[in-house]
């Protein structure tokens, strides 16, 4: 496992009885009908995601990621049998896969005995049949919380592998959600290339409607592509390398709106890492792709990212240090203390936060 060389100073009760166990729809509501911290240094104040374009200012730039969410988890048998669930983080450039085993049925927690050599049948059996053969940690020996077995592998797969992801792959969940979801609930409006292995979430409440608001007040909205491997990151874990792109002409937009004085608000900690991936020697964002294993931290400050949207992030979790990074710890403090004093809901379901520095 790569250990962060920091761990976040935010500190908070467990919010485990606020998981959103569902999607804002499955509540009765919209998806932009969910709450709205908004946390500036003079103050922080309760809205709606729909108020959203009303806390921005003409001439500032919104980016989102375009990245769509795939299905990426699947049913397996171990060779004694038993079952288990296969996360498919990323495919890497030699044609393997990045592979999390995680108990079954609900993807409650990490296998961590697996060993190299090990092959995992697809469920159900297909003709000809799909096996993930396990050939090494990922990224090294020792990828756990405790350095004593691995969380992630490195694998293998043969026979058909994409019909049984159609056929029988679902999105990627865990067991606080009250059900399994169908893969529409896991887009956003911005959905169109795929790739994610789990869904970037701050992008989920937006709807046409409310980037009609956006671009009506004058705050335009542009997109990056940023694949998503598995959120399952244990404390102090750093994010594994992901695809991204910035295009030609995101990247200008975002140096014209720096130069014109507007803010640059990312949507979501895979926005932040992707424009920060693409910053050059003279601080200029440039058109970029690849992979980027870029970590966003207090000590590694972001440089052109002023404004965040995002959800809300468990304690000791690498995107929680991304939020001081742009936000300052002080105001992140404020803003998770009031977060959970006033029962916001955590996770891809959950509410949101706006961090304008």
């Amino acid at each position: 496992m790569t250990l962060l060389a920091e761990t976040p100073t935010t500190t908070f009760p467990e919010v485990g009885d606020h998981f959103a166990d569902r999607p804002a729809e499955s509540r009765g509501a919209s998806r932009d009908d969910v709450r709205l911290l908004v946390a500036r240094p003079g103050g922080l104040a309760h809205r709606r995601f729909t108020d959203l374009a009303d806390e921005l200012e003409p001439g500032d730039l919104v980016v989102v990621n375009n990245s769509a969410t795939v299905a990426g988890q699947l049913d397996v048998l171990d060779a004694r049998g038993r079952r288990r669930v296969a996360h498919l983080a990323t495919p890497l450039t030699d044609g393997t896969w990045v592979v999390e085993l995680r108990t079954a049925p609900d993807a409650d927690r990490a296998v961590l005995d697996a060993e190299p050599g090990q092959v995992l049948s697809a469920v159900p059996e297909g003709d000809p049949p799909v096996r993930l053969e396990l050939l090494a940690p990922y990224p090294s020996e020792g990828s756990s919380p405790t350095g004593h077995g691995n969380r992630l592998w490195r694998a293998w797969a043969s026979g058909p592998l994409d019909r049984q992801v159609r056929r029988h792959g679902r999105p990627i969940g865990y067991g606080y959600l009250d059900r399994r979801y169908p893969l529409d609930a896991y887009q956003s409006v911005f959905s169109t290339v795929p790739g994610s292995a789990e869904m970037p979430s701050a992008g989920r409440p937006f709807t046409a409607s409310l980037v009609a608001a956006l671009v009506t007040r004058g705050v335009a909205v542009v997109p990056i592509t940023l694949h998503t491997g598995v959120s399952s990151q244990e404390a102090g874990e750093a994010p594994q390398p992901e695809r991204f792109e910035v295009p030609e002409a995101t990247a200008r937009q975002v140096d014209l709106t720096r130069v014109a004085g507007g803010r640059v608000v990312a949507v979501g900690t895979t926005v932040t890492r992707a424009l920060e991936s693409a910053v050059d020697g003279a601080g200029r964002v440039a058109a970029r792709s690849g992979w980027t294993e870029r970590v966003v931290t207090p000590r590694q400050r972001p440089e052109v990212v002023t404004g965040l949207v995002t959800g809300w992030h468990d304690p000791q979790a690498s995107h929680l240090l991304l939020v001081e990074a742009v936000a300052g710890a002080d105001l992140a403090q404020r803003a998770y203390d009031e977060a959970v004093r006033e029962g916001y809901w955590w996770h891809e379901f959950g509410d949101a936060g706006l961090f304008l520095p």
